[in-house]
């Protein structure tokens, strides 16, 4: 069926940047909420940023003015420009969608101090 599938983690030195990229594989019409969540070790998954079909954003506090969600409703997929990467930012990053509810596998971003 349907599927995520994400691209663009990897190893960063702090104050770096990344581009995350999810996908939306499969037959689908219509999504209306994508967005990235995040898992560090340790710790409970939090939202990150999320975009609507309409364009409304929203970022957690802890990213806001570093990060910037896009979305290509054509494509199914959104995109999470990562800049000025600090170390509490490595986590396995996961993409969601919300309506239908799906989760990619999650892609790993480690930002080294």
């Amino acid at each position: 069926q349907v599927q995520l599938v994400e691209s663009g983690g990897g190893l960063v030195q702090a104050g770096g940047s990344l581009r995350l990229s999810c996908a939306a594989s499969g037959i689908i019409f219509s999504i209306n909420t994508m967005g990235w969540y995040r898992q560090a070790p340790g710790k409970q998954r939090e939202l990150v940023a999320t975009v609507t079909s309409d364009g409304n954003k929203n970022y957690a506090d802890s990213v806001k003015g570093r990060f910037t969600i896009s979305r290509d409703n054509a494509k199914k997929s959104v995109d999470l420009q990562m800049n000025s990467l600090k170390p509490e930012d490595t986590a396995v990053y996961y993409c969601h969608t919300e309506y239908p509810r799906l989760w990619g596998q999650g892609t790993q971003v480690t930002v080294s101090s």
